[in-house]
């Protein structure tokens, strides 16, 4: 969806030079902002730690001191969903990159050494660009935190449509004792849906319980399904109730349920007609009440026609089916993602890494990510730790992604001895194509404005 009117942003003005500062104001305010305007750093500060600012725009030297940094800390501290820009003087260009690493959204140089005045377009252009992107990351928390107040869906991060279409899924058919079937390649979080199906159920004050039947033996298997009584096998030195017991009122978690013996499936179809299972050692049944969530990344109808796996038992394991995409159909997640993994990774390394450059963001969207979720985290926390604070960069890439050559779905074709008409083109359609046509996200990896590229995908007839 285009955008129908520029975003008005509350915006916070610092300097120490009263008539800088107004006209400032009075720029923004003209261009549709709420401006509020402080002469010292200090009031500044109260300000932040009082009340919310969308933008907060401040000159780098007061008195010839660097006080915007302490502005900036501020912000960081008090406010992390404000954007703040810094005006500096040219021969201050250096600390203000040094700053952006701290957190700083972007600087502007005044017009000219010595002079008072910036340029007036390009403080409305970047101050839009702030005030866009805390409109976006404010919409996205809001969306989040409706979710996980209505739902519980705490932790499945991602607003592409393949995500929100499982959410819809969970919300329908958790209240329900339907089996699901989840299938997803690894990484992708299939355990992660399927306690959010068991925290959407009335079951939800009962247990969840995961096994992954993967790399199990039968025998092994067997007893930890089942449990098994005293004096079953050497060793068996007394009762052990198995998972199903365990997860009695609850949810049983089957991972990796395409990798079960043949021998097991019997087993757990009966488990699933009637509730009734057989612990080692005796023929004594045991009832339960349990529903039943399992997941593969087998192909399960496969493994039928192969008779390595019962047809009856797919069709009562697959009452409802939820397919999770693998991350590089949902390019789009990819910034979510890494913001929210960058603050994991604070939280328990007590690092104070504030973001990430766009060039660092480009290069993980554009990575294949075949460890899916699992590998991005683990990707972004080792960056974390390692940067330990300010924006991660290309440096603080892994060599495999920095060098590694653009992912599949995103190559482009060879242009030599094209139009440049022709190129962008092309250039604006697989962008298009590799962020799922998010926009917004597209507009950002070109380099251009949104109103620019819509104005593009128009003239050159493109649909994503």
């Amino acid at each position: 969806m285009e955008k129908s009117e520029r975003i008005s942003a509350h915006v916070l003005v610092v300097d120490d030079y009263e008539p800088h500062a107004e006209v400032v104001a009075a720029v923004l305010e003209r261009a549709g902002h709420k401006c509020d305007v402080a002469f010292v750093s200090a009031e500044a500060i109260a300000r932040i730690h009082s009340r919310h600012y969308d933008v907060v725009v401040t000159d780098l030297m007061f008195d010839r001191k660097p006080e915007g940094l302490d502005v900036l800390k501020a912000a960081r501290k008090d406010s992390p969903g404000t954007e703040v820009i810094l005006i500096t003087a040219h021969s201050s260009v250096e600390t203000c990159r040094t700053a952006m690493k701290e957190g700083a959204f972007d600087y502007i140089e005044k017009a000219g050494l010595g002079a008072e005045e910036v340029n007036p377009e390009d403080l409305r252009a970047v101050v839009e660009r702030a005030a866009e992107r805390t409109a976006q990351q404010r919409v996205i928390r809001e969306l989040r935190t409706q979710l996980d107040e209505r739902f519980g869906f705490e932790g499945i991060i991602g607003h592409s449509k393949g995500v929100m279409d499982i959410l819809q899924t969970i919300r329908r058919i958790g209240p329900s004792n339907l089996p699901v079937l989840i299938q997803g390649e690894s990484g992708t979080g299939k355990e992660l849906i399927a306690y959010a199906i068991h925290n959407n159920s009335r079951r939800q004050n009962n247990r969840f319980v995961a096994l992954n039947c993967a790399g199990l033996s039968e025998t092994l298997l067997e007893d930890e399904l089942f449990g098994h009584v005293k004096g079953a096998y050497t060793g068996a030195m007394a009762d052990r109730k198995g998972r199903f017991e365990y997860a009695d009122g609850g949810t049983m978690f089957l991972d990796e349920v395409g990798d079960m013996p043949l021998a097991m499936q019997a087993k757990l179809l009966r488990v699933l007609e009637n509730g009734e299972l057989v612990p080692v050692g005796t023929n004594e049944s045991v009832h339960v009440d349990v529903r039943v969530v399992s997941a593969t990344n087998a192909d399960l109808p496969l493994r039928v026609q192969d008779k390595r796996f019962r047809e009856d038992l797919f069709f009562r394991l697959n009452g409802v089916t939820i397919r999770i995409p693998p991350l590089r159909e949902r390019r789009d997640d990819i910034p979510l993602l890494i913001e929210h993994f960058i603050g994991l990774a604070n939280a328990e390394h007590k690092t104070k890494v504030t973001g990430i450059v766009a060039e660092a963001q480009r290069a993980l969207m554009a990575f294949d990510w075949p460890g899916n979720v699992r590998q991005l985290r683990n990707v972004v926390e080792n960056m974390v730790v390692l940067a330990e604070e300010g924006k991660l960069g290309v440096d603080d890439l892994p060599l495999e992604i920095r060098g590694a050559a653009p992912a599949a779905g995103a190559k482009l074709p060879t242009l030599a001895g094209v139009s440049l008409i022709d190129a962008e083109k092309e250039l604006i359609r697989n962008t298009l194509a590799m962020v799922s046509g998010n926009r917004q996200q597209a507009a950002k990896m070109l380099g251009i404005g949104e109103r620019t590229l819509y104005r593009k995908i128009k003239e050159y007839g493109l649909t994503e």
